[in-house]
């Protein structure tokens, strides 16, 4: 396996999406706009293909050449750039969310509003590593690389998070918590965390 991080396009994305649809099958979040396993599979599927598609125009997606880690990163002035899970257009969410449609909702209007108001940050949306490839230091990598580039920015990075495990992970590269919070109606407890300083 190549531990090399770069930056990922095109042809990667269908590694991406199976990698990111094993590492959050069981996640927090998912489970909550995704309640049903027999179909969270498919419909993960379908969530990250977008995400990975809407990073290469908006964002940067990081990871290994084999895509054994996916991180989406939203770099400064593109932030707030966002398509609402629920508009007159979005049809694509409907396969996606079903008729959960409005946890995805709650849930997205939640992480929006925790968001800093300005533009100057570097935002971890995404960082997932497949199980198979878990514990070997790859979701460091990864992360380390995107730091770097909030700190050749010369801004601090962001992130939120709705698994206790991850915390202290994320607390070991640099991040802190800076708030708490549950999503309305019955949703997930998430961590929002930032490193507030340039990474060195």
């Amino acid at each position: 396996m190549d531990r090399t991080i770069i930056r990922l396009g095109q042809q990667h994305c269908d590694a991406a999406v199976t990698t990111l649809a094993a590492a959050f099958r069981h996640d927090p979040a998912i489970v909550f706009m995704m309640p049903n396993e027999l179909s969270r599979v498919r419909r993960l599927r379908r969530m990250y293909r977008w995400m990975f598609g809407e990073h290469l125009k908006n964002g940067i997606v990081l990871g290994t050449p084999g895509a054994e880690v996916i991180t989406l990163w939203r770099p400064p002035g593109a932030v707030h750039l966002h398509e609402p899970v629920w508009h007159p257009g979005a049809v694509r969410f409907i396969p996606i969310f079903g008729r959960h449609i409005p946890r995805a909702i709650r849930l997205d209007d939640a992480i929006r509003a925790h968001l800093p108001a300005d533009e100057q940050w570097h935002y971890l949306r995404i960082a997932g590593v497949h199980p198979d490839f878990q514990g070997k230091g790859l979701g460091g990598l990864a992360i380390r690389a995107g730091l770097a580039q909030a700190a050749a920015s010369g801004v601090p990075a962001m992130l939120e998070t709705a698994t206790p495990g991850n915390v202290g992970l994320y607390q070991n590269l640099g991040y802190r918590v800076v708030s708490e919070w549950h999503v309305p109606g019955g949703g997930p407890q998430f961590w929002t965390m930032t490193n507030l300083t340039p990474a060195a």
